[in-house]
């Protein structure tokens, strides 16, 4: 079909510039090409998009993670939903594989601004229709938008990881602090394995002292996981606690892998056997350690997609174990 012969509530799906590989991945999951644009900038950094080819009338999916550079990303997302809009898209449907700004959900202490709302906020007034991501930070952050929020799961493709690689023998799962256990526990129920939390102190920001392990980890394999890994410091300090404890090894995994900072070092020196994390975030190969393994989110939201895109349910996706494709 030519862009002429493009008639009302057609599909398209456009990329931005944070994560095109996965964005590939996508377009090859739903069956349909990533459509024409270009983003560029003036002379003084103001970013400027175009798009190549009429959406009007179509039912539109626009991929980006706000990921690093997480204020360019932003911008550039902003601008397309606009351009977007301006263009008499039927639908703007925003695929964002990892949300920042997520940690600023809520004043932890007085004064502080909850970012996470002012970035739904904009979202929705640039034009959003709709929002499809994969593990927030803080789940509450589905109720900051008026619009619907399709929230996936990465628990599904992780547990596949392990599944495949017989790995949840003599395992249980690991939570490494109290807010992730929601997300442990259903780790643990794909896995069919016991759950133990790591109970911490976190003195100031990116700073945490482990306290106390609850459950049973002696002779056991453990595999933590996490929403996201930034500076590595939690994970690290948990993986060497459970060894302390008597596990025989342990896996860490998380969904979005920032790794800033020392994060990079800190695994490679770490107790971890084997990192697991997935695409939303695109990797330099400086980063791509051997310690790590790399999981696509390509097919679950391409799936995801094409249920939304035909009206479809989403919620079979969370309930069973999800076969991923590794890089």
């Amino acid at each position: 079909m030519t862009t002429e012969q493009a008639t009302r509530h057609d599909l398209r799906l456009f990329a931005l510039n944070s994560n095109f590989p996965l964005a590939q991945k996508i377009a090859d999951a739903v069956g349909v090409p990533l459509g024409k644009s270009s983003v560029d900038r003036f002379s003084d950094g103001e970013i400027q998009i175009n798009i190549d080819e009429s959406i009007r009338g179509c039912d539109v999916f626009l991929i980006q993670s706000t990921s690093k550079p997480v204020n360019d990303n932003l911008m550039e997302l902003l601008i397309m939903i606009d351009a977007l809009r301006r263009a008499s898209a039927h639908s703007v449907n925003l695929v964002i594989p990892y949300y920042g700004y997520a940690r600023q959900d809520r004043k932890a202490k007085p004064r502080e601004p909850i970012t996470a709302k002012l970035v739904a906020n904009m979202l929705q007034k640039a034009g959003a229709d709709r929002i499809l991501t994969i593990d927030l930070h803080a789940a509450q952050i589905q109720g900051f938008f008026d619009i619907p929020v399709d929230h996936l799961m990465g628990a599904p493709l992780i547990a596949d990881y392990f599944l495949r690689n017989g790995l949840e023998k003599d395992a249980v799962v690991v939570s490494p602090d109290h807010g992730g256990v929601t997300r442990a526990r259903q780790l643990a129920k794909f896995l069919k394995t016991p759950l133990a939390i790591i109970d911490k102190r976190r003195p100031k920001a990116n700073v945490a002292e482990i306290m106390n392990i609850i459950g049973h980890v002696q002779g056991k394999r453990c595999i933590i996981i996490d929403d996201m890994i930034d500076t590595a410091g939690t994970i690290t300090l948990a993986a060497q606690a459970l060894k302390d404890a008597g596990a025989t090894e342990v896996y860490a995994s998380c969904t979005h892998p920032v790794l800033s900072g020392p994060a990079i070092q800190r695994i490679s020196d770490s107790a971890i056997s084997k990192l697991v994390v997935t695409d939303t975030i695109q990797m330099p190969p400086e980063k791509m350690i051997d310690k790590m393994e790399q999981i696509s989110v390509g097919e679950l939201m391409g799936t995801a997609i094409k249920r939304i895109y035909n009206n479809q349910p989403v919620s079979p996706l969370f309930q069973t174990r999800f076969k991923g494709t590794n890089l």
